[in-house]
């Protein structure tokens, strides 16, 4: 992960995530999960942090949901998708 702004991400939603669930390592699997399914994220222009936190809370959400990191992965990038879409619209009304 090359980006401050995936890091601080994953950061934010891992915190996030031990609150809610105290009985949880700090190194959990679901962490390295996270980091990996942030990092091959494509450009989300240029790296915006207030949308790779809401992707990774997402995640995490739908890992803990589904129980499998493919699925956790695709409903995470419906998100996203849903996200860029509402970007892109709101760019384009201005």
């Amino acid at each position: 992960m090359t980006s401050q702004a995936r890091e601080g991400a994953c950061a934010f939603a891992w915190r996030n995530y031990l609150l809610f669930h105290s009985g949880i390592s700090e190194n959990d699997n679901r962490r390295s999960a996270l980091y990996r399914y942030v990092a091959n994220l494509p450009d989300t222009g240029g790296d915006n942090f207030d949308l790779l936190q809401i992707v990774a809370v997402a995640y995490l959400k739908k890992l803990d949901e589904l129980h499998d990191e493919r699925c956790a992965r695709l409903a995470a990038d419906q998100v996203l998708a849903e996200c860029l879409e509402t970007q892109g619209t709101t760019h384009h009304e201005a």
